[in-house]
């Protein structure tokens, strides 16, 4: 009874357990350093001797083939939306000049005089569409407030032409949309 009520011997009490493989004297266990060895990161062997992606605390080391990253999708999305409709202004421009130019002109201006306004003011569209899509993934920020205005005026004028606009209506919306959504927004303001 003496022995389980406390004997201060300390012979019979077995010590801190060392496992199999932290036993004095035995095999070191796998991808353990011998005491004083090198840190983590610089120890040889299948692992240490490996560049990888994290080098250091909370990744300190830059990897100098990453590139950097592109725009958000919205902004993305939006340029190729844009790019069409611009695509779209210059065939219509281009169907304006031919010998179905007036009436063109007369479905879109109501006068089959008005062909010469109606070729000019479909370039400018044009132009109103396919200038911010190129500079939008340039990441110029004047373009994506053109591109909010102009998305903003399709959005009124298919306001005013319902039902017949519903397509042009929804796509300037979509438009407005993509430009005014956060990850659009950050990429624009942290240059």
């Amino acid at each position: 009874m003496t022995e389980q009520q406390g004997n201060n011997s300390g012979e019979d009490r077995p010590g801190p357990y060392q496992g199999v493989f932290g036993a004095p004297g035995g095999p070191p266990a796998p991808g353990s350093q011998p005491p004083g060895g090198p840190p983590y990161g610089d120890r040889p062997g299948t692992y240490g001797d490996r560049p990888g992606a994290y080098r250091g605390a909370y990744g300190a080391g830059q990897n100098p083939y990453a590139q950097k990253p592109g725009p958000p999708k919205q902004v993305t999305i939006a340029s190729v939306i844009s790019l069409g409709l611009g695509a779209l202004c210059i065939l219509l421009g281009g169907l304006a000049l031919t010998s179905a130019g007036e009436q063109v002109a007369e479905i879109v201006a109501g006068s089959k005089d008005a062909k010469g306004l109606v070729v000019g003011v479909i370039l400018v569209c044009a132009v109103a569409y396919i200038l911010p899509a190129i500079y939008i993934r340039r990441r110029h920020a004047w373009a994506r407030y053109m591109l909010i205005a102009v998305a903003a005026t399709g959005i009124a004028g298919g306001l005013m032409a319902l039902p017949n606009s519903i397509l042009g209506l929804a796509i300037h919306v979509t438009l407005l949309v993509l430009m005014l959504q956060q990850p659009t927004k950050l990429w624009f303001h942290h240059r």
